[in-house]
């Protein structure tokens, strides 16, 4: 009788585990399933919100549609936002769930992908209104070059928009945390590169050309007449 008590001794620890396990389980099926109904209501209430308040318009203007196109997908930014607002929900559930079945190690890499989602959020922000910023300025500057018979005025807006970009692109990588120092580093040490570069176009090879552009933005006339 004793050894047939040392043979039942792990069946019954197995079941004492497996009842104790089901009930979590259950809780974390019907945690999920809960989940998956507030990330599809998340992500609908996201896309009507954002499409309510023309914030469509806004990313198609700065260009961020088209080249999400260009990347070979179907949908917009505004779908992109609604996108991540639903696997922002689902990754909460999926901690909740995985955290009630003791699953600790699970639950912190998850946490940790949870808290990346918001960042890619507000850098998507920052690239969408630092893009229309950047589209607005060129316009400004190619319409006032215009006004002003200024005949580089196509490609003085690019240079202001590109050079807006990089800083937009500079401040969403920052936000993410993704390169640091480094990123910043080489934003410097490129943009320095660049105006070296072009100093030395201008002090060496471009010198009749760079005085033809002084000459025509700013005339020895005028020049003449400060004391």
């Amino acid at each position: 009788m004793e050894r047939v008590d040392v043979y039942l001794e792990p069946v019954r620890a197995f079941l004492f585990e497996l009842g104790a396990f089901v009930p979590r389980l259950g809780v974390a099926i019907v945690v999920m399933l809960l989940g998956i109904l507030l990330a599809k209501a998340a992500r609908f209430a996201i896309q009507r919100g954002l499409r309510a308040i023309n914030f469509h318009i806004l990313t198609k203007r700065s260009g961020m549609d088209s080249f999400l196109k260009k990347g070979g997908t179907l949908i917009d930014t505004v779908d992109l936002f609604g996108l991540l607002a639903y696997w922002l929900v689902i990754l909460i559930a999926l901690v909740v769930a995985f955290n009630g079945l003791g699953l600790t190690h699970v639950t912190e890499l998850l946490g940790r992908v949870m808290w990346f989602v918001p960042k890619v959020i507000v850098a998507l922000l920052i690239l969408a209104f630092g893009a229309y910023f950047a589209r607005f300025v060129a316009n400004a500057v190619y319409t006032y070059c215009e006004n002003a018979g200024i005949r580089d005025g196509d490609s003085l807006s690019r240079l202001a928009r590109y050079a807006i970009m990089a800083f937009v692109v500079m401040i969403a990588l920052d936000q993410m945390e993704v390169g640091g120092t480094i990123i910043r580093d080489a934003f410097l040490i490129v943009l320095g590169g660049i105006v070296l570069a072009i100093a030395l176009a201008f002090g060496l090879g471009g010198r009749e050309w760079a005085a033809a552009r002084l000459e025509e933005w700013w005339p020895t006339s005028k020049r003449d007449k400060i004391p």
